[in-house]
């Protein structure tokens, strides 16, 4: 089943994303397992565009509509037991329906939870965090790079977290 990933925006809009060319970056960095899963400590990422409604700011949708060519690259916190109220979602491109329903749709903070419980998997981090994984078009990930990436990569050192699970929207 193909994909649209430009179902949610202007139809111009995602006609100009369609013709315009970009090449991807290479090499995609990947780091093996470091061991058994119930010896790792596992934190949690989206690129959903999630929020923690009352306590952050959604991401900034308003301006990606007035400069389609920018994307939010800042960072959202969410506890792990968040409540699903508590949930919310700012992306123009996915239908944020299912997720404002069952967060674990897109970020699994209650299945993981589960995992610890069982012995699965040895922790969870205490915090999730969600980007908006929209960076313009073409891609400026410069900011993630060296900035927000760096600060929850930092976070996780500090949980001692050996394993990362991104979910992408």
């Amino acid at each position: 089943m193909p994909v649209d990933s430009f179902k949610f925006l202007p139809r111009i809009i995602g006609t100009y994303y369609k013709m315009t060319k970009r090449e991807p970056e290479f090499p995609i960095p990947w780091t093996p397992l470091p061991g058994p899963l119930s010896g790792c400590k596992f934190g949690l990422i989206t690129s959903g565009g999630l929020y923690h409604k009352g306590v952050e700011p959604p991401f900034d949708i308003e301006r990606e509509k007035r400069e389609p060519k920018w994307g939010d690259p800042t960072y959202r916190t969410l506890p792990i037991d968040i409540q699903q109220s508590d949930v919310g979602a700012s992306h123009l491109h996915i239908n944020t329906q299912g997720v404002l329903e069952d967060v674990n749709i897109l970020l699994p903070i209650h299945r993981f939870r589960e995992l610890v419980d069982e012995g699965r998997i040895a922790g969870l981090a205490e915090s999730a965090y969600s980007f908006m994984g929209y960076q313009g078009f073409p891609p400026d990930t410069n900011a993630w790079q060296d900035s927000y990436g760096l600060d929850v990569a930092e976070k996780f050192k500090a949980e001692e977290v050996n394993c990362v699970l991104l979910t992408p929207a």
